[in-house]
C-alpha cells in the first residue's frame, strides 16, 4: 500500500506554530508527528500535540448536526440535515434583523485555530456583509499589543536561536516550557554556554524550576517593579544618555517619573525585599545583551498595559534595543500583518455593527448591551462557557430562552450544551489553512490530510453556506479555500516585502517558507515605527485617547464581587487571596481537555496554597476545598507547595465544568476590563477559600 506523507500546521495558540506530518495509508492516518524539516519544530511536538490523532478521532467527536427538543442545557437533541440546520438558523435570523436589526446577532470565536482562512477570514468577510455586531476579541493580549506598539511601533522580537548571544535573559510573567517548548532548547544551550537566566512569576513554574534565580513578586505588582527597576539604574547613573538622547522620545518626563518608584516603595508593593530589586537592576544594567522576554499572562490585570509600557522602557534605559540577543521579546506578529480589505472586505460591506468587548459577554447577555439586545450568538473556534471571565453570568445569559445560539464544534462543550443548533467542525487534518507564527517568522501551509469526518464542515465552507442561505451573491463569499488564501496572500505581497518571492502556489509545494525580515534584529536599523520614529517613552498617541502618556503602576483591587459591587460580611478583606490561572500544560485553554490521556496527566482539577495560607483553615494536600466570591464557587483540591507565594492560589485554566461539578475556575474570575484597549483581568480576581468536610 501506498503511505502517503502530508504536511500540516499545528493551528492551535502557541508562538511556535509548528510544521507536522501525517502519514496516511488508505485514507486513514498510520503517523502523526513533528515535521523534520521545519526550522522550528525540527521534528518534535509538545505534549499538548503528540497525541492528536486521538483528538480527530475521539469517540465523542461530532460528526452531524443537531437541534434542541428539550430545555436548555437538558442534553436532548434530535439529527438534522446540513440543510434544515442552515435553514433553520437563516429563518431564525431573517425574523431577528426584521424585528431588532443585524446587530442584534454577535459571532464568538478566539484561538480554537489561528489559520488566515479559517479564523482571519471567517472573523470577517459574512458577518460584516449580515452587519452583524463587532466582537472585540481582547480576551488574551490586547493590552499588551497596544503597549508594545505605543512604545516601540510594532510588535517584533529577536529568533529563538538569538538567545545564544544573550549575557542575560530575564522570563518575566511566562512559562514557556508550557507555551513555547520550542524556545527552550535554545535557551537551556544558552544557559549551558553562560547565559543567566531569571525568573519572574508569582508561581515557581516549570521553567522558574530551570532558572538560576526565581523571584515572586505580587500578582499585578510587575509593572511597579520595572519602574522601580528604571528607578535603580537611574540612582546609580547607568542609564544609557546618549541612546536615549538619539532615540527616544519623553526621557525627561519619564526620568522624573521615575521618582515617584523608589526601591523602598515598590518593595511594599511587590511583597519583594529592597535588596531583591536592587540586585536585579544591577544584573540588568551589568549584562549586555540582555533579553526580556515576556507574554500575555503578564498583562491580564487592572494595570497591564502600563506593565508592559514600563518593561518596554527598561531596553530602552540601557541602549539595548538593536543589539542581538538584547531588547525584548514578546511576538512577531508586528512584522506581516494581512492586508485588511482583502481579509474582511469592509468596503463592499454595510457599516460596521457596533462593539462587544468578549471578555463581558455574560453582563452583555444579561442587558449590558441593549438597543438592540442580543437575540442570537454564533460561537466557533471558543467555548465561551468555560473560557470567559464570570463563566456563570455567562452560563445564565446562555440559557435566556429568547437567545437563539449556534455552535460550530467538534465536541459537546460546555457551551455546546446551551446550544440551540450545533454543527459538527472539521479538525486541522481536513481543512485547508494557511499559518503565520507569532513566535517567528515563517509561514506554513496545511494541505489537509483525510475527508471530513462524518458530515463535518470547516469554518469557511459554514459561512459560505450561510451566506447563500442569506442570498449573499458576492463572489469573495463563495470562493475556494485557496482562491481566499492566494487573493490574502498578493495583496498584502503587493504592500508589504516580507513577502517577496512567496505564492500560495510556492508554500503549497514548500510547505514552510520564511519571511524576509531585513534587518534580521530587530530595530538593529534605529527606526521605530512609533509616529516619531523612536522608543515613545512618553506617547502623545495615548495622551490624544485619555491616557497616562508615562508608565505608570496605581493600587487597583478586584472587590470579589460582580461589577465593582461592596462585598457583604461573608468574605472580610484580610481574609482575600489572589487567584492566578496559569496555562495547563496538556490543554490549550480548553482545547483537548476532554482527552483521557491528558487529562489523567494533568490530574484531578486543583488549586496550589502557600503552606501558611492553608494553615490559616486546616488545610492539607488532597483536601476538597472551596473558592468563592461573590461571583460564584468552585470546589477543588488542594495542593499544599511554596510553588506560589503567599496570598496567592494558583488553579490551571481550560477545564471543562462539565467534567467537574458543574464549575470551573472561570466562575470566580473578574470580568472588569484592564487599562488598556478592552482587556481582561482574570489575574486581578480575588477569592477566599475554606476546606469543605
Amino acid at each position: 500500500m501506498i503511505v502517503q506523507s502530508i504536511r500540516g500546521a499545528c493551528p492551535h495558540d502557541c508562538p511556535d506554530t509548528c510544521g507536522f506530518v501525517t502519514e496516511v495509508e488508505n485514507g486513514r492516518p498510520i503517523k502523526f508527528y513533528g515535521d523534520p524539516d521545519h526550522p522550528i519544530t525540527q521534528g518534535w511536538l509538545c505534549a499538548k500535540v503528540r497525541p492528536y490523532l486521538d483528538h480527530v478521532y475521539h469517540p465523542d467527536r461530532l460528526t452531524h448536526p443537531l437541534r434542541r427538543v428539550g430545555p436548555k442545557g437538558s442534553g436532548q437533541w434530535e439529527r438534522i440535515s446540513w440543510e434544515a440546520a442552515i435553514s433553520d438558523i437563516g429563518n431564525r435570523w431573517r425574523d431577528i434583523i426584521s424585528e431588532h436589526g443585524a446587530e442584534a446577532i454577535l459571532p464568538y470565536s478566539y484561538s480554537g485555530t489561528l489559520g488566515l482562512l479559517q479564523m482571519g477570514v471567517v472573523n470577517g468577510r459574512f458577518w460584516n456583509r449580515l452587519g452583524a455586531s463587532q466582537l472585540e476579541r481582547t480576551i488574551c493580549g490586547a493590552a499588551a499589543e497596544f503597549a508594545v506598539e505605543a512604545t516601540l511601533g510594532s510588535r517584533r522580537s529577536q529568533k529563538y536561536e538569538d538567545v545564544q548571544h544573550s549575557k542575560l535573559v530575564i522570563i518575566w510573567g511566562h512559562n514557556p516550557v508550557s507555551t513555547a517548548p520550542h524556545f527552550m532548547p535554545h535557551l537551556l544551550r544558552a544557559r549551558k554556554n553562560g547565559t543567566q537566566v531569571i525568573v519572574i512569576d508569582p508561581r515557581r513554574t516549570r521553567t522558574a524550576k530551570l532558572a538560576n534565580w526565581y523571584i515572586a513578586p505580587k500578582p499585578g505588582s510587575d509593572g511597579a517593579l520595572a519602574l522601580g527597576i528604571a528607578n535603580h539604574l537611574v540612582q546609580l547613573g547607568l542609564q544609557d544618555e546618549a541612546w536615549l538622547a538619539a532615540n527616544s522620545v519623553g526621557w525627561s518626563a519619564f526620568k522624573a517619573r521615575l521618582e515617584e518608584y523608589p526601591s523602598v516603595r515598590v518593595a511594599a508593593i511587590t511583597g519583594l525585599p529592597v535588596e531583591e530589586i536592587t540586585r536585579l537592576a544591577r544584573l540588568y544594567a551589568e549584562a549586555t545583551p540582555a533579553l526580556i522576554k515576556i507574554a500575555d499572562g503578564l498583562q491580564r490585570n487592572f494595570n497591564g498595559g502600563q506593565t508592559v509600557r514600563a518593561i518596554c522602557a527598561l531596553p530602552a534605559i540601557m541602549g539595548q534595543y538593536g543589539r542581538r540577543g538584547g531588547g525584548l521579546a514578546y511576538s512577531t506578529s508586528g512584522y506581516l500583518q494581512w492586508d485588511s480589505e482583502a481579509v474582511g472586505k469592509g468596503s463592499e460591506c454595510p457599516p460596521p455593527g457596533r462593539s462587544v468587548n468578549m471578555n463581558r459577554l455574560g453582563a452583555a447577555l444579561l442587558g449590558e448591551v441593549s438597543d438592540p439586545p442580543i437575540q442570537s450568538l454564533f460561537v466557533y473556534g471558543s467555548n465561551p462557557a468555560a473560557i470567559a471571565p464570570n463563566a456563570g453570568r455567562v452560563a445564565a445569559g446562555m440559557q435566556r430562552e429568547d437567545l437563539f445560539t449556534v455552535v460550530h464544534e467538534l465536541f459537546m462543550t460546555d457551551t455546546a450544551d446551551l446550544a440551540d443548533i450545533v454543527l459538527p467542525a472539521t479538525s486541522q487534518l481536513e481543512h485547508v489553512d494557511l499559518h503565520k507564527g507569532y513566535g517567528h517568522t515563517y509561514l506554513t501551509y496545511n494541505q489537509p490530510a483525510i475527508p471530513p469526518l462524518g458530515e463535518s464542515k470547516s469554518n469557511w465552507d459554514v459561512m459560505c453556506a450561510l451566506a447563500q442561505e442569506m442570498g449573499f451573491d458576492e463572489p469573495w463569499l463563495h470562493q475556494s479555500a485557496d482562491e481566499v488564501l492566494a487573493e490574502v496572500l498578493s495583496t498584502t505581497a503587493a504592500n508589504n516585502p516580507v513577502l517577496a518571492g512567496i505564492t500560495l502556489e510556492k508554500l503549497k509545494q514548500a510547505g514552510t517558507m520564511p519571511l524576509t525580515i531585513e534587518p534580521d534584529v530587530p530595530f538593529a536599523d534605529g527606526r521605530f515605527p512609533t509616529p516619531s520614529g523612536k522608543v515613545e517613552l512618553y506617547s502623545q498617541t495615548m495622551a490624544d485617547m485619555g491616557l497616562d502618556p508615562l508608565p505608570h503602576w496605581r493600587e487597583v483591587a478586584d472587590s470579589g464581587g460582580r461589577d465593582g459591587t461592596k462585598l457583604n460580611g461573608r468574605f472580610p478583606s484580610d481574609q482575600a487571596l489572589t487567584l492566578i490561572s496559569p496555562a495547563s500544560h496538556h490543554f490549550t485553554t480548553s482545547t483537548f481537555a476532554n482527552q483521557p490521556d491528558l487529562l489523567a496527566r494533568e490530574g484531578k482539577p486543583f488549586v496550589e496554597i502557600h503552606p501558611d495560607d492553608a494553615a490559616r483553615q486546616n488545610i492539607q494536600t488532597g483536601d476538597l476545598v472551596r473558592l468563592e466570591n461573590s461571583r460564584g464557587w468552585c470546589d477543588l483540591q488542594a495542593k499544599v507547595t511554596d510553588r506560589v507565594r503567599r496570598g496567592v492560589v494558583a488553579s490551571s485554566k481550560g477545564r471543562w465544568s462539565k467534567w467537574g461539578n458543574g464549575r470551573n475556575i472561570n466562575w470566580l474570575t473578574s470580568d472588569a476590563l484592564g487599562d488598556m484597549a478592552g482587556q481582561s483581568t482574570f489575574h486581578s480576581s480575588r477569592v477566599w477559600l475554606r476546606r469543605l468536610d
